[in-house]
């Protein structure tokens, strides 16, 4: 049973959660979404009626029937140019169904037969990145730089690795090369806010995401990540009404962004506006339920309005969605490699 002593003991706990969560929440941002690389199918050579088969199961997002279309016609002749086209289109559907070890392994297995092209190469890292094979996204990622080191693009995915492995020197060095091939890149501002405020330099980090979240207001389709990113760093120097004002902003983009309904939650708990809170984390529940940090926050504030009954179910399915969450099975793969 979870006694109010317990949730009180936990304190230690709930002083890291900001720290422990802006880790997780912050790695989210900016997730690998390239272009799928689908070819014009009639470079594919289907008969007839595979093609309009694959065209149909395409237009209803039958990925599962394409791929294996596309695979099973590839095995008829595996060491032919045409069956390297195939397994570059079946890639691309798996990468846009979520299956990335058969993207990776469709991909290099169209490479022994003939180069990839660019965007391929390039979503193949991405599908590296996805699989926590970052030594191999950045083998591809410095193919491509070599062959277009003017490329903004490659560079700032290789920051962005240098950044996931905690080496923030060599992020903020490529990022700054990536701003001056490209100084209009919003991306490339916001992680380097990120690399500053893991290294405690929070006023770099509120410049750097400050002229993020100036060029994301021009974007046609503003993101509501360099708000809440900014807001973080904003919290951290206790400028807290500045932080609500832009976490306000973020959600203005996505009402429906439970990381920044909780990051709202934190300003107004740490504000001692605990009713305020309340339905702020209610919210990001309902918009995330898997998510398990605003029910940690949540029982902490009902344990300080006296509602230990409350407090104790929050702090229950927290440690249960927390526990849920680290035992995740990953994803298999259903292409074998060779």
């Amino acid at each position: 049973m979870v006694t109010a002593k317990r949730i009180c003991a936990s304190a230690v706990l709930g002083a890291c959660l900001p720290i422990l969560l802006s880790i997780e929440t912050r790695a989210l941002q900016d997730s690998p979404r390239p272009p799928i690389p689908l070819r014009d199918l009639s470079e594919l050579q289907l008969t007839n009626g595979l093609r309009t088969e694959l065209e149909d199961a395409l237009h209803r997002r039958e990925y599962k029937r394409a791929e294996t279309i596309l695979v099973e016609e590839a095995a008829r002749d595996a060491k032919s140019i045409r069956a390297a086209r195939l397994l570059v289109c079946a890639a691309g559907i798996f990468f846009l169904d979520g299956q990335y070890l058969n993207a990776a392994i469709a991909w290099k297995r169209a490479e022994a037969i003939a180069p990839l092209d660019d965007p391929s190469r390039f979503t193949l890292a991405m599908a590296y990145i996805k699989l926590d094979r970052r030594d191999s996204a950045r083998q591809e990622l410095e193919k491509l730089r070599e062959a277009q080191p003017q490329n903004p693009l490659y560079q700032y995915w290789l920051a962005r690795l240098d950044y996931d492995a905690q080496n923030y020197s060599a992020a903020i060095k490529r990022l700054h090369d990536v701003i001056e091939l490209d100084p209009k890149m919003m991306r490339a501002y916001d992680t380097l806010g990120l690399c500053y405020d893991y290294l405690g330099q929070f006023d770099e980090a509120i410049r750097n995401y400050q002229s993020a979240v100036e060029l994301n207001r021009r974007d046609s389709k503003p993101s509501p990540w360099p708000h809440l990113n900014l807001a973080m760093s904003l919290m951290s120097v206790n400028q807290l009404p500045a932080a609500e004002d832009s976490l306000r902003e973020a959600l203005r983009y996505d009402p429906r962004f439970p990381q920044a309904r909780y990051q709202l939650g934190r300003v107004l708990e740490m504000r001692g506006e605990y009713r305020g809170a309340v339905p702020e984390l209610k919210q990001a529940i309902e918009d995330d339920p898997a998510f398990p940090e605003p029910h940690y926050l949540l029982g902490r504030i009902y344990q300080r309005l006296g509602e230990a009954q409350l407090a104790r179910g929050e702090i229950r399915l927290y440690e249960q969605l927390k526990k849920a969450r680290e035992t995740a099975p990953a994803k298999g793969s259903a292409l074998p490699p060779d």
